[in-house]
């Protein structure tokens, strides 16, 4: 599973459209294997979005159409959420619900589970 949080010096990016980078999370079996912050450079969120393989957004503030973006992709989103990004993955991890949660996405590969 990989995780993209838009961050700024570390911290959440308030602004989910207006990142400016990424730093991705490679998780298996609830351990972060590998992260990198990733510049988006020319490329848009949800291109970045298909090109890296997210299937999970942990953010703060998100506008209703980046919402439906990410539904249509089946990427999860998590919402509403502050702080730095490493302390928000280790809870996110450890199953802590942090924001909203947007319940008409979900995670390719779990089509039929709810």
């Amino acid at each position: 599973m990989r995780v993209a949080i838009p961050t700024k010096n570390g911290r959440i990016d308030q602004q989910y459209s207006r990142a400016t980078e990424f730093t991705v999370y490679e998780v298996e079996i609830e351990l972060v294997k590998k992260k990198e912050i990733i510049p988006l450079g020319k490329t848009t969120v949800s291109d970045f979005l298909t090109e890296q393989d997210i299937n999970a957004v942990i953010c703060g503030k998100i506008r209703s159409s980046a919402r439906n973006t990410l539904r249509a992709k089946r990427i999860e989103l998590t919402y509403g959420v502050i702080g730095e990004a490493d302390d928000v993955m280790i809870r996110y991890l450890s199953g802590e619900r942090l924001g909203d949660i947007d319940e008409n996405a979900y995670w390719r590969g779990r089509e039929g589970l709810e």
